[in-house]
């Protein structure tokens, strides 16, 4: 038995009440306080006795604690015909009486991460309808095409590296899909959910997030004939533009967390530049309201395909300029890259700086080349698409930021 079992019990114990209080504030609760403390105490005492007479006390325990629940749901329902025959209490009772038995002799802390998230999943019900009632088809199938792509797709993708450079791994390949896919599902719900709501700075922080480079197309379109709302439009690509910096520190988090700091300290003071620049914009803004164009859906099967194609083509690219040219045909590819994306050219970087490849000096001056390129290619948008009041607002905020970059690529300390 282990040492700390009588703290193994008083964990049980308050999981017990912990649920039971729950259970015993929900409407027509059949179980309360003091039945789920002795549902936790039955598991635990379950589980004290499987030491000497073998797990199936436990199974045996559970199988009695089901059909206890079953019956109790089904006499309920009988003598109360508005009872819905829902069982999310029954199950919460047995789920209980298994965490308990299990924390007895198993790991302490997923025990009581176990209880935690289901003290939550049943605390936040209504809310948790409330967003699934919200949700249009749309929403709701964006979701299930994210299960195929991370639940599905993932899965059944070889962990095996293929191709010249030995650098294709399609399992990894398409879990940086899944990552790049999973950001922008994220921002794109909540935009859809809030979009009655999201003025301007939300729309250009839910923007930013799903993808700043279709924002700023969005924003500069809907100022041509309209030159006043210039002003407005750029603080919308502005604070786009920045919020693309915060996903790129995403991103780098992600695959190379344990350098994530030595990445952070540049991209901060780049960040600090925008921050500074959005603020300036922001007190000069009116009162014209930017209509965005409604953003595509970021789990679509074929966009995440022509992601995974143009990160291995990056990958190669990476691989092959860094053998024939060293670090200076990284940064041609970087520049290159980042021009219409900078995720493919982040994780590529990110994923090198993790096997050691590169150093990470090179690693954040790679990515900040990609980042400033794809701004780059965000004010020629302007200058094509937008009204020329917008476009001289822009090149002055952006050409100050990118001076700001390139001074920070050089000036940095190794």
């Amino acid at each position: 038995m282990p040492d700390d079992l009588y703290i193994r019990i008083a964990l049980a114990l308050g999981l017990g009440l912990l649920i039971g209080m729950e259970r015993e504030r929900a409407d027509k609760s059949p179980g309360g306080v003091r039945t789920f403390a002795l549902i936790a105490l039955f598991g635990a005492v379950c589980g004290l006795m499987s030491f000497g007479l073998g797990v199936w006390v436990v199974v045996a325990g559970f199988l009695s604690l089901t059909a206890l629940a079953g019956i109790s749901n089904l006499v309920e329902a009988r003598r109360n015909p508005e009872h819905g025959g829902g069982l999310t209490t029954e199950v919460a009772a047995l789920l209980t009486f298994s965490v308990a038995a299990y924390l007895i002799e198993g790991d302490k802390s997923l025990a009581v991460m176990m209880a935690g998230v289901m003290a939550l999943l049943l605390h936040f019900k209504t809310p948790m309808h409330s967003f699934i009632d919200r949700l249009s088809q749309e929403e709701f199938r964006s979701i299930m095409q994210f299960v195929l792509i991370s639940l599905v797709i993932l899965p059944v993708l070889p962990n095996e590296t293929y191709g010249p450079y030995d650098v294709l791994n399609p399992f990894k390949i398409w879990l940086m899909v899944v990552l790049i896919v999973g950001i922008g599902l994220i921002a794109f719900i909540a935009y859809k959910l809030f979009s009655s709501k999201a003025g301007t700075l939300l729309g250009g922080l839910l923007g930013g997030l799903i993808s700043s480079t279709a924002t700023t197309i969005s924003s500069a379109r809907d100022t041509k004939g309209a030159p006043e709302r210039a002003t407005a439009a750029a603080l919308i690509i502005m604070i786009a533009t920045a919020v693309s910096i915060v996903r790129v520190l995403i991103e780098v988090f992600t695959v190379a967390n344990s350098h994530f700091w030595a990445i952070l300290q540049p991209f901060a003071v780049l960040f600090g530049v925008f921050l500074l620049l959005t603020y300036y914009i922001y007190r000069k803004r009116s009162d014209e309201i930017i209509d965005l164009d409604e953003p595509s859906n970021p789990a679509r099967l074929k966009p995440a395909i022509l992601f995974a194609l143009m990160y291995a083509v990056i990958l190669l690219g990476v691989a092959a300029g860094k053998d024939h040219f060293g670090n200076r045909g990284l940064y041609i590819i970087a520049g290159l890259s980042g021009l219409t994306d900078v995720d493919a050219i982040t994780l590529s970087t990110a994923n090198l700086l993790k096997k050691g490849e590169v150093e990470v000096s090179t690693a954040w001056r790679l990515i900040m080349v990609g980042t400033l390129s794809n701004t780059l290619f965000k004010g020629a948008v302007v200058a094509v698409l937008g009204a020329p009041e917008l476009f001289k607002r822009i090149a002055l905020l952006y050409g100050i930021s990118i001076a700001a970059g390139v001074a920070i690529i050089f000036l940095w300390p190794a």
